[in-house]
């Protein structure tokens, strides 16, 4: 039987760090949006930060207007983002932790200990039409959590299991991998779709595109990366042929 297809999101951040490193107008994010729905990615993640390190409030602002794929608005669960998604209503709400200090997306939410709070702050984004995803662990604990507080998405940190690799670690790699392939199937078994995500690479994507379970891989850092090298559509679209080869 063949897998259902599988949704690529190219997440634009980096390009807007590099932008920002200079102060400059360029490279244009938005510009990189348009490179990756011409590539053959299905959806657009943008990550709006407190301290816009990266993607800044005009972005999005100009990503609505831009693009015709699906915006992914990855932000914390706080009343200004809140509010900011609300008046934009992108496709997709993508609720991670953030702390200040970190470079990148450190874990996955701790929605157990937080799932009150996370269902109030949920329902309004929900009624506003946005597709809600959690960034979280493969932790059952946090994957029950999550249905428990009305998302529908859950986007599972695959960070430890890619940092593994590039370690060199492969006996820790393949536990961390099924704990993982578990996660999926627990989240896929109770009415979640299930999203992976972080630090994927053209090495690492392969086993994951092969789960069938899996509706889509969100992959930014290493395309901006490649893109360097061999250009971005060019490096979305090797990512794509890879994903699908896996897939099939």
């Amino acid at each position: 039987m063949t897998n259902p297809p599988l949704r690529l999101g190219v997440n634009i951040d980096h390009v807007a760090t590099l932008r920002n490193a200079r102060g400059s107008a360029y490279p244009d994010p938005v510009r990189a949006a348009l490179v990756a729905q011409e590539a053959g990615a299905d959806g657009i993640t943008a990550h709006l930060r407190e301290d816009r390190r990266h993607i800044i409030d005009l972005d999005i602002e100009r990503l609505m207007e831009a693009i015709a794929l699906p915006l992914n608005f990855e932000m914390a669960a706080t009343a200004e983002m809140q509010a900011i998604a609300l008046r934009h209503r992108p496709h997709a709400v993508c609720l991670v932790p953030e702390k200040r200090e970190e470079r990148t997306t450190e874990g996955g939410l701790d929605v157990a200990s937080d799932a009150n709070r996370l269902t109030g702050f949920i329902a309004p984004l929900r009624e506003a039409g946005c597709r809600v995803s959690l960034f979280i662990g493969h932790d059952p604990r946090q994957i029950e959590a999550a249905v428990r507080v009305g998302a529908a998405v859950v986007e599972l940190h695959t960070g430890q299991y890619c940092e593994l690799i590039a370690e060199g670690r492969p006996d820790a790699a393949a536990e961390e991998l099924a704990a993982l392939r578990k996660g999926v199937a627990l989240a896929h078994a109770a009415g979640l779709e299930v999203h992976a995500g972080h630090g994927l690479s053209f090495d690492t994507v392969a086993p994951f595109a092969a789960m069938s379970e899996l509706r889509e891989l969100n992959i930014g850092h290493f395309l901006v990366s490649e893109a360097v090298f061999m250009g971005l559509g060019p490096a979305i679209a090797e990512m794509r042929r890879l994903m699908d080869d896996a897939r099939g």
